[in-house]
């Protein structure tokens, strides 16, 4: 597909909703963060469209005007789309594996629990990048944290991130608004290994769910149906379940050239 500058035609908006919860939100995200990509089959008049953030595709349009060879960037992908969508996604990639999500949406107050001693939780600054850095170095697959927002030093300045901080200004957990639209604000949290079962998740979480609401807008938790303990923090939090869906994993990119077959030899007689 083609890669459409960061404000894209209008014609492309018309395929993804706005003001749902959840990764719904994404075009809102991109749209304003100018973080992710907007994609069509045309430039100038698309009948098939994508946008892409951290991973995750919203498909929209019509699928018979998509080939699989115009999948190709959404290789190792969360993908949303139409069932309609199913067949062509199905030739494109070497697997495509259903993965139940849950969408949460905050419904009850809940107060803030009390951090330890010599934790504080407040707003992220910009000059929080490196402690968030260093907690993402932690593990291999943390850095997704910020991938919403460019990296850490976008997350840090975003406005939308809260953090557990100890007394040496490290990062113990984190929640963020990973996509953020003018209605809803989809969180992540992340919390350092060693400092897990203190509850710094739900505090970071609380207070971020207040400062959504001084917005004006409503916090909401997409996770995986077999993850439990998202979905628990999810529940102790204040969210209740808002909708199931069906997202799509992709495998890596399985469609190959056509090799146009080798010019018979003609022998002189």
């Amino acid at each position: 597909m083609l890669q459409l500058p960061q404000q894209p035609l209008p014609a492309v908006h018309r395929w993804f909703g706005a003001g749902e919860p959840g990764t719904a939100t994404l075009p809102e995200h991109v749209a304003t963060t100018g973080v992710g990509d907007w994609w069509a089959d045309h430039a100038l008049t698309p009948r098939v469209a994508a946008v892409s953030c951290a991973g995750h595709v919203l498909l929209g349009g019509d699928p018979h005007s998509l080939t699989p060879g115009l999948l190709a960037p959404f290789a190792r992908s969360r993908v949303e789309a139409p069932v309609r969508f199913l067949p062509v996604l199905g030739a494109a990639f070497d697997r495509l594996v259903p993965v139940e999500r849950m969408v949460y949406v905050h419904r009850e107050p809940v107060a803030a629990p009390r951090p330890p001693r010599g934790v504080i939780v407040r707003r992220l600054a910009p000059r929080d990048a490196d402690a968030l850095t260093e907690l993402t170095s932690l593990t291999d697959d943390s850095a997704w944290i910020h991938h919403s927002w460019g990296g850490p030093s976008g997350l840090a300045a975003s406005g939308h991130g809260w953090a557990a901080f100890d007394r040496a200004g490290r990062v113990a957990a984190v929640a963020c608004g990973y996509f953020v639209g003018d209605a809803y604000e989809d969180v992540a949290v992340l919390t350092a290994p060693e400092r897990r079962r203190e509850r710094l998740a739900l505090a970071c979480v609380t207070a971020l769910c207040a400062d959504v609401t001084a917005r004006g807008r409503t916090a909401s938790w997409s996770c995986g149906r077999d993850n439990r303990p998202s979905r628990l923090l999810a529940w102790t939090a204040g969210f209740r379940l808002h909708r199931e869906y069906v997202q799509y994993a992709t495998g890596d990119y399985a469609v190959r050239p056509t090799r146009l077959p080798r010019p018979a030899s003609h022998a002189s007689v």
